[in-house]
Parts: structure tokens; sequence; C-alpha cells
């Protein structure tokens, strides 16, 4: 059994809601979803949260379940794309292991197909390649230092979580 909480980040599309609750499972531990949490809190969409509050106003929300997650029992959380950039997350992150669903924006694309129309930051786009690219690089580094990097092009979501289950019992002096 691993200690804290388990905190999967990555580009949008890369398999941080589909592999969560798979490695939850593996875990034995909740699923949270962060975007979902806060859908089902305020009774909108994120795509709306971002129309009527802005990308600020969202980032508060998220910092407030950050810290309420914070205190909570340890689960494997997945936050949206932007999360570990976000200065009020800090509670959170320091209190978890951080594990980054490393995929090329070119695949990340693919996997979301039409759910692109659900992404706020990517649904205005011209371009969403483009887009994913730029997020990319303004969050890369952030990705980067997480404790732990998981390849996900070419794995299926139980090939990561897998991996992910093993590196983290490996970390944990479990494995």
């Amino acid at each position: 059994m691993t200690a804290g909480h388990v905190i999967l980040v990555g580009l949008p599309g890369s398999g941080k809601s589909t592999v969560g609750p798979l490695l939850a499972a593996r875990l034995g531990r909740p699923f949270v979803d962060v975007d979902a949490e806060l859908e089902l809190r305020a009774g909108l969409p994120i795509p709306v949260i971002f129309e009527r509050e802005g990308e600020a106003g969202f980032r508060v929300r998220e910092a407030e379940l950050s810290v309420e997650l914070a205190r909570s029992a340890p689960a494997v959380i997945a936050p949206g794309g932007g999360w570990l950039l976000n200065p009020g997350a800090a509670p959170l992150r320091e209190g978890g292991r951080i594990i980054y669903l490393r995929t090329a924006p070119e695949a990340a694309l693919a996997r979301m197909g039409d759910g692109v129309a659900g992404r706020p930051l990517l649904a205005a786009a011209a371009d969403p390649l483009a887009a994913l690219r730029a997020l990319l690089d303004r969050r890369g580094a952030a990705y980067e230092g997480a404790a732990l990097t998981i390849d996900t092009d070419g794995r299926t979501p139980a090939e990561v979580a897998d991996r992910a289950a093993a590196l983290i019992r490996e970390a944990e002096g479990d494995g």
C-alpha cells in the first residue's frame, strides 16, 4: 500500500481520466477526477464555467478543491492539464506523488477526437494541435519535474496503469 495521494498530470488527452480509475483499482483507493467533481459541484460543464468565470475563476475553484483533497484520505487524483501550474493547488501537490503521463500532442489530439469541443483551451483554437503544442511549451518543464514519468504513446490505458502501480510500489518500497 502506498502513502499519500497519487496525482496524474499531463496534457489534455494524455489519459489521466482513463488511467486514473484503473490505477485506483490496482492501488485499492478512490479515484477523483477534478474536472468532473468541479462540474458536479457547480452544476455546470467546464466550458460554461470558463465562459462565465474565465480561466481565473476556474482556477480558484480548482485551488479550493485541491485544498480540500489535500486533507482527504489518499486517492488517485486526475486534475486538469493546467492544475500543476496553479499556485493554489500547492497543498495537494506537496502531499502527493505526481506522475506525468507523457504523450505527444499529436497522440493526445487523436485520443480526444470530437472531445476537443469540451476542452475550453482547445475548442476556441483555430488549430487545436498548435494549441496543444503551445500548452506543452508552457507546461512541459512543470510536467517533467514530476516524481515519475510514464510514456503513454503506444500503450493501452491498462498497460499505463500497470506501469504506474509498479513504479509507485517500487518508490514506496512495497514492490
